[in-house]
């Protein structure tokens, strides 16, 4: 069963071939003509969804809800709905008062939609359980605390560490309920998902969050298996994430898999990753999905202490072929790079993209680069430094967002030879990448060219 395949990855035994965990969040509904709201309010939607990916992508396992906002619409925060992504938070309950909720606050079966979504867990683990690995996911302390705080999670830091602390307890009781639940309705992994913490140091890591996840992981690891998703260029953090205990980690494109494999070796931590969601996934080909994969498995050892999967929650808009043309790969190694040995991709007309004249500029120009700040958390609160930034300075400033999932953006990028999402750029210079600067850090930056 290919579910006991991710089992003894999991376990660190030597395994046939790499398993296959497809990230299909919201684009689940696409499949089936449904938009993104739907799959996340309407539970008959959600399942039918989730079996046409068990069915068309053949994954060795599978969420069945990438929703990071969850826990934060139990707790207060307001959201702003997408048709093609899921929500993001448009609130933070604690923006305005430096409290800690109390523990009544803590998510029940009965809160928000858990309902829809544990009576959807328990149904798919009935059709699907004896073949499939299913994932629960849930908010990782670090972005919950930035959903109920706000951008000043990040000065807090500086301001008032026990304050930080007491606020990071209270979403770790959040995370274990939350993980307890969803064990309790039959999922065999709980990735801890937090974006956020590619956007911190080693060392703010080791101080303020290694006994919050550690503790997560601990509570999880003793009834299921365990997974810690980051987003984002977390490539300084992957040692101080293994130091957690999780059974695994989740990368995206911003991370050099091979060098962060070393790492993880040494913990005998699994790696998962880390097929680019736009550049291959989105706007690529199927010849560019197949040849992303093939090459990614020759440069690791596949059959050991790895999962193939896409970087991060995959966009609604991916070509359902693109996805299949991934599993071929990976279930076909052998055969589809005989295929695709002399493809070279030609995607992205980079010659296009004209840029500015930066040294002609009148007045400071801040451009945001992300990989959309109404889905991915860790540009939303990039993107959020840079508009109080903009409400600061007014017309003396200008502003953008470039989004990756655009294709004219991600040609942009490649001119421009930005590396990591989200990042700041100033009148063409680099000043912040896959650090989230506090307000006074990018008023300074501006400052520095007006």
């Amino acid at each position: 069963m290919s579910k006991e395949l991710l089992f003894k990855t999991l376990r660190g035994e030597e395994t046939e071939r790499a398993p296959w965990v497809p990230f299909s969040g919201v684009h689940s509904g696409a499949l089936i003509g449904a938009d993104a709201t739907q799959v996340l309010t309407d539970e008959d939607v959600l399942v039918k969804s989730l079996l046409e990916v068990n069915k068309l992508y053949k994954p060795d396992g599978q969420p069945v809800v990438f929703d990071l906002q969850l826990e934060a619409e139990i707790l207060g925060c307001d959201l702003v709905w997408a048709k093609d992504g899921p929500p993001s938070v448009a609130s933070h309950p604690l923006a305005e008062t430096m409290s800690v909720p109390c523990d009544c606050k803590i998510p029940t079966e009965e809160s928000g939609r858990m309902p829809l979504v544990l009576s959807a867990m328990r149904r798919m683990k009935a059709e699907v359980g004896d073949t499939t690995a299913l994932y629960g996911l849930i908010t990782g302390p670090f972005t919950l605390a930035s959903h109920l705080r706000g951008n000043d999670i990040f000065m807090d830091m500086y301001d008032d560490e026990d304050y930080v602390h007491d606020l990071l307890a209270f979403c770790v009781k959040v995370a274990n309920k939350m993980s307890d639940m969803m064990i309790e309705a039959g999922m065999d992994i709980i990735a801890v998902v937090d974006p956020l913490v590619s956007q911190i140091s080693a060392a703010h890591f080791e101080e303020f969050f290694h006994g919050s996840f550690a503790a997560v992981f601990e509570n999880i690891n003793a009834k299921a298996y365990s997974s810690f998703f980051v987003c984002g260029d977390a490539t300084r953090n992957i040692e101080v994430m293994c130091k957690t205990k999780p059974h695994s980690i989740s990368v995206d494109e911003n991370v050099d898999i091979v060098a962060a494999k070393a790492i993880t070796d040494q913990y005998n931590v699994v790696i998962g990753g880390n097929i680019p969601l736009t550049t291959v996934m989105l706007h690529g080909t199927q010849q560019d999905n197949m040849k992303c994969v093939v090459d990614m498995i020759g440069r690791v050892d596949s059959k050991k202490l790895f999962i193939v999967a896409p970087g991060c929650d995959m966009p609604y808009a991916v070509p359902v072929e693109n996805t299949i043309a991934v599993a071929q790969a990976v279930l076909d190694t052998e055969n589809v790079a005989k295929m695709v040995e002399n493809y070279e991709s030609a995607t992205f007309d980079v010659d296009a993209v004209v840029l500015p004249e930066y040294d002609k500029l009148t007045k400071p120009f801040v451009e945001v680069f992300t990989l959309d700040s109404l889905t991915c958390a860790a540009c939303t609160y990039m993107k959020g430094a840079a508009d109080v930034a903009k409400e600061t300075y007014g017309d003396k400033i200008d502003m953008v967002e470039y989004k990756f999932t655009e294709k004219e953006n991600i040609a942009r990028c490649i001119k421009m030879e930005v590396k990591n999402l989200p990042s700041i750029y100033i009148n063409g210079q680099l000043k912040f990448a896959s650090i989230i600067p506090s307000k006074e850090e990018l008023e300074a930056a501006i400052n520095a060219v007006l």
